[in-house]
């Protein structure tokens, strides 16, 4: 992921702001939304931010922008980059993956090679029968629904994948606009899986549900030997993130 955009490119420009240098403090009051030309504008007191790359933060949707948007207002006194992750995606879309559209979905496709819900277990039973429960659906859904017939093997011996399949993958990302294929090239990996990036991309599967089913093996662990404070720290970020995908799928609809 990039940076956040600047809050004013003038200043930022001027003051060539990095986040890991110095904290940006908020100079704006206001925050609403406009439509205008190409689409859905982020005005701070009357002032449109732009992206790292000096485009303008211009989103497809009344919704996205307002998703963005409460993002600049919940922020206090500094800037707060990692409460952002709307507006980096934005960012993202617009710098970044609309210019690279290919090389993103081959990452995405690549994905699809290694699924994580295609490795299931030998043992114990109870693993067994709970991937089973969680993953096998969303294997059969991906085959019905999609056409991507992923082959599950067990232990953790890589299995190729038939190409037919990652080359469906790699084409429902290409189907997908910049905004949406952001979303999908974050959700992927954060759930190590294309099937369930794909799921809560199509609205098939929410966010945090998705990441539930993702963590079959973790949770399993956590569940004979604890969980320490700082594991439980970091499942709860990735679960925000989770969360901010959904909506943020939601808002392209």
């Amino acid at each position: 992921m990039t940076h956040i955009p600047p809050l004013d490119p003038n200043v930022a420009a001027r003051k060539g702001f990095r986040e890991s240098e110095e904290r940006l403090k908020r100079f704006w009051k206001a925050v609403h939304v406009e439509e205008g030309e190409g689409g859905w504008r982020v005005l701070l007191d009357g002032r449109a931010p732009k992206t790292p790359a000096g485009a303008p933060l211009v989103l497809p949707t009344e919704a996205a922008a307002r998703l963005v948007a409460d993002e600049w207002a919940a922020q206090g006194e500094f800037i707060e980059p990692a409460t952002m992750m709307a507006t980096r995606l934005a960012s993202t879309a617009i710098d970044r993956v609309s210019r690279a559209r290919n090389a993103v979905a081959d990452e995405i496709a690549a994905y699809a090679g290694t699924d994580a819900l295609c490795y299931v277990a030998e043992a114990p039973p109870s693993l067994v029968e709970e991937q089973a429960r969680r993953w096998a659906p969303w294997r059969d859904w991906a085959q019905r629904e999609l056409g991507v017939a992923l082959e599950p093997s067990e232990g953790v011996i890589h299995r190729a994948q038939d190409p037919a399949a990652i080359a469906r993958v790699k084409a429902l990302a290409l189907a997908l606009d910049d905004f949406a294929l952001t979303g999908l090239a974050a959700a992927v990996p954060l759930y190590g899986s294309a099937i369930l990036g794909l799921a809560v991309a199509k609205g098939a599967l929410g966010g945090e549900p998705a990441f539930d089913v993702s963590r079959v093996d973790e949770a399993f662990q956590e569940s004979r030997w604890g969980v320490d404070e700082e594991n439980a720290a970091r499942t709860e970020r990735l679960r925000e993130e989770a969360r901010l995908l959904d909506r943020w799928f939601g808002s392209l609809g």
